[in-house]
């Protein structure tokens, strides 16, 4: 292919992501500079409150696990 016709295709292309990348979601980072951005759902209040639910859930889970697991070292300890 000529370079008179790939570079400016090429620059377009160029362009074209540019352009792509300045209304792309955010995702769940930080916040987007405005007007693009909005609040990512992770640092909205709802969001902020299920997740403390879930690391809550979880750390009882595991100290009643931790729990378990010592009840059954001293019943294999005393066993005969």
């Amino acid at each position: 292919m000529p370079d008179r016709i790939f570079m400016p295709f090429l620059a377009l292309i160029g362009l074209a992501l540019v352009a792509l990348s300045l209304v792309w979601p955010q995702g769940y980072g930080a916040r987007s500079p405005g007007p693009f951005g909005s609040v990512p759902i992770q640092q909205r209040q709802e969001m902020r409150v299920k997740i403390q639910r879930e690391k809550d859930a979880a750390a009882l889970r595991d100290q009643r696990a931790r729990e378990l697991v010592s009840e059954a070292r001293a019943a294999a300890a005393t066993a005969p």
